[in-house]
């Protein structure tokens, strides 16, 4: 008898449901898993809540209906989550060695040492929004300067605003914007737009968005609160300042999934490919759910939707599981 494969085989923790990250996805499918008694274990990862963490105020998200604060939003799913039996740890899953077979084990590592054994796995890693990295941009984060027109642009109804960007999520939400805030100014950094002719015509047909081609930010003014923006012309170096209450960073997304390649059928960007309308993955008993999914409408509220789909695919898989072995107990 080997005692150094029996020791190792003893501190090796096996889980029924494991969940990677903690934002509106993750917290919604431990709500859902604890449920129906699958006893999830939650590692939050390095961003604990995700992105509406770093989110002043949540206006869309429905049941609030005075609004509520990121942290403040994901504290509380957080409670609701354990409430039922989740348990969260605070760890980074930092390698996977997910199992072909249905039924198999998937092997997960936490903070490069601790292993886990789970016969399923929900990945709700999201994504992390580009940003410029200007010193003046992030210190401001939260204070005007947004990834997210669709989630933030209700705040600056009626005010001039920046955008920064020049594809088709740029040009969406500049229109977007448009329609809700006296002007937008949008700056792209090339001197034409990467977005569909189609989005870019919108663009030029709306009157209120001044569109700049060659220019960039130079600097984001302001101390508490964004109150205007340096700009500079990236061919002639000159720079112009105008007043602006709000900035929105429109450059693109990067799905947290560096950890899952080579395991999980991903799109060209990084993002994970789940069948058809469900959450299930290429590996049997593996969900994706919320951002690290879906690069279409990235919000808190389809994020806990695709969260509840994956605790209700994990719990119908396992069943299915239980009940093949059963009948071939029987049989």
């Amino acid at each position: 008898m080997n005692l150094k494969k029996t020791i190792m085989a003893d501190t090796i923790e096996k889980i029924k449901c494991l969940i990677i990250g903690s934002g509106p996805a993750g917290y919604t499918a431990a709500i859902y898993a604890s449920r129906a008694d699958l006893k999830p274990v939650m590692y939050t990862g390095m961003e604990p809540g995700g992105q509406l963490t770093t989110t002043t105020e949540v206006d869309n998200f429905p049941g609030y209906p005075d609004g509520i604060d990121g942290p403040t939003m994901m504290v509380q799913l957080q409670k609701q989550a354990e409430r039922f039996g989740t348990e969260v740890r605070i760890g980074m899953v930092t390698a996977v060695d997910f199992s072909d077979k249905v039924g198999g084990t998937h092997k997960v590592t936490v903070d490069n040492k601790k292993e886990i054994e789970a016969e399923t796995v929900i990945i709700s890693t999201g994504a992390t929004a580009k940003y410029l990295g200007l010193p003046s941009e992030q210190k401001l984060r939260g204070g005007g300067v947004s990834a997210c027109a669709v989630c933030d642009g209700f705040f600056y109804k009626g005010q001039d605003v920046a955008i920064v960007g020049g594809g088709d999520t740029a040009a969406e939400e500049a229109t977007y914007l448009a329609n809700i805030c006296n002007k937008v100014t949008m700056l792209v950094r090339k001197d034409h737009m990467k977005a569909s002719k189609a989005m870019q015509h919108r663009v030029e047909n709306t009157k209120n968005i001044d569109l700049r081609y060659n220019t960039e930010v130079d600097e984001v003014i302001g101390d508490q609160v964004v109150d205007g923006l340096r700009m500079v012309n990236n061919q002639t170096n000159e720079k112009e300042e105008i007043k602006i209450t709000g900035m929105f960073i429109a450059i693109g997304h990067k799905p947290n999934t560096e950890i899952f390649k080579d395991q999980l059928d991903m799109d060209p960007t990084g993002y994970v490919i789940t069948k058809g309308k469900s959450t299930k993955t290429n590996k049997p008993g593996v969900f994706a759910s919320g951002d690290v999914q879906d690069k279409e409408y990235r919000q808190a509220v389809t994020a806990a939707g695709t969260g509840c789909m994956a605790a209700l695919d994990a719990e119908r898989y396992l069943q299915t599981i239980e009940t093949e072995e059963a009948e071939a107990v029987s049989a």
